[in-house]
């Protein structure tokens, strides 16, 4: 009988990342460690290349596949961006970054 191990059986291991945006409106990401938060303008993702902030307006999660690290997102997308890896722990949101 094998071994359970709960902290390993959802942990996303491919090294793989990438991002396929199709028209403006869905937008398809590998390599995803963790979703953080999310909500209909902002979501953040830990990837296996640092933190990424997806950004628009009515954004929702069509597809999650924790497994594989694949993350699917709907919605009107406006900026993706990458949080600063020199920065120490979580990135801070807009109001931490203003008062940087």
């Amino acid at each position: 009988m094998s071994e359970y191990v709960p902290s390993q059986r959802y942990k996303n291991t491919n090294p793989e990342h990438d991002i396929v945006i199709k028209g403006r409106k869905t937008l398809e990401i590998s390599g995803v460690k963790e979703v953080e938060s999310f909500d209909s303008r902002e979501f953040l993702l830990e990837t296996v290349m640092g933190y990424l902030s997806v950004r628009g307006n009515d954004l929702y999660m069509k597809n999650l596949n924790v497994e594989e690290g694949l993350v699917s997102i709907e919605g009107r997308i406006d900026d993706l961006i990458y949080v600063d890896e020199q920065s120490q722990g979580k990135p801070k949101g807009f109001i931490g970054k203003l008062f940087k």
